[in-house]
């Protein structure tokens, strides 16, 4: 391997995925560097310009012109941050996220466009280098939290949450087929008919791969989101994923309106209680049934969205002195 070999791959792949057009086709009207910006604010816990400038290594001032677009063209809002007042505070407005998607969207379609190209069968071996290219060049250092991604979902995600939601459920917890018939009728019914202004699904990638999600759906009571499906891969665990699962739900619900956030679980699961608890999340009634096969407790919990901002700034500022 010389460096000669990296640098023709580069120009190969560059030309294959078309990224000297950009400007013309996947991210107009906007620069490769400012639709990485929009996707980093679409998908990331932590929005503060200087947590931008840090994540996507860009200069101040470069980011600065480029916030400043956004807020002309009435993508972002600026606000002291919640962490720090002396830091300015990003978000996305409604037409912001919907941007955001916009552009996720056409690169999805062509991505998909060029797997079409691919056979079948050598899919899989395509898969495998993706993933040995990944880990050699991270030189074989363990995953961190600012390697995992909130994305939005591409095809195959859903089946993939329904498939490993009940493997993980039957291993961890000895549920059986029932509990995976309930997971696909939720997820069929988000994708047959969700409204994507009120609706959401995350999925947290690691190295290329789906490692978590959680679901925002609209519940029958008026103004009230429900929290579904959250999991965690047991080899992801301990990265502050399923916290970060949550407060993408709990901010997304707050940006959108609802005044509640409901969920329902089982006692039993002890580490999902606790991120729910530190979220704001109180226990609002429990009942034991069978279900799934086996003896549980159900549990609904219920979260005050107006009183969700002064919990998270609470989490934060432990978090940040737990930061050293």
């Amino acid at each position: 391997m010389t460096v000669q070999d990296i640098r023709s791959f580069n120009r190969f792949y560059t030309n294959v995925i078309g990224a000297l057009d950009y400007s013309s086709r996947l991210y107009a009207p906007y620069t490769l560097t400012e639709a990485r910006v929009l996707y980093e604010l679409a998908h990331s816990s932590r929005t503060d310009a200087a947590d931008l400038r840090a994540e996507l290594t860009l200069d101040s001032g470069y980011l600065s012109r480029i916030l400043n677009k956004f807020e002309q063209d009435e993508l972002i809002e600026r606000a002291p941050s919640e962490r720090d007042p002396r830091r300015r505070r990003v978000t996305l407005t409604v037409r912001g996220r919907e941007t955001a998607h916009l552009l996720d969207e056409r690169s999805t379609e062509a991505i998909t466009s060029l797997i079409a190209t691919v056979p079948d069968a050598d899919r899989p071996r395509l898969t495998e280098a993706l993933h040995t290219v990944r880990s050699l060049l991270s030189d074989g250092r363990p995953p961190r939290r600012e390697d995992v991604v909130l994305r939005e979902p591409v095809p195959g995600d859903l089946g993939w949450i329904v498939q490993r939601n009940a493997a993980l459920y039957a291993a961890e917890y000895g549920f059986n087929t029932d509990y995976e018939g309930l997971v696909a009728r939720i997820v069929a019914d988000f994708a047959e008919d969700h409204d994507p202004h009120l609706e959401r699904v995350w999925i947290a990638e690691l190295d290329g791969r789906p490692v978590g999600c959680v679901m925002c759906v609209r519940d029958e009571a008026p103004g009230t989101a429900r929290l579904r499906l959250l999991l965690v891969e047991p080899q992801a665990r301990g990265l502050g994923i399923g916290d970060r699962l949550v407060a993408a739900v709990v901010g997304f619900a707050r940006e959108v309106g609802y005044r509640d956030l409901v969920l329902w679980t089982q006692d039993l699961l002890t580490a999902a209680r606790h991120i729910y608890r530190r979220h704001g999340f109180v226990l609002a009634t429990e009942k034991p049934h069978r279900s799934f096969g086996r003896d549980l407790v159900g549990q609904d919990w219920r979260l005050d969205l107006h009183a969700a901002t002064e919990t998270m700034e609470s989490i934060e500022t432990t978090e940040r002195w737990s930061d050293g």
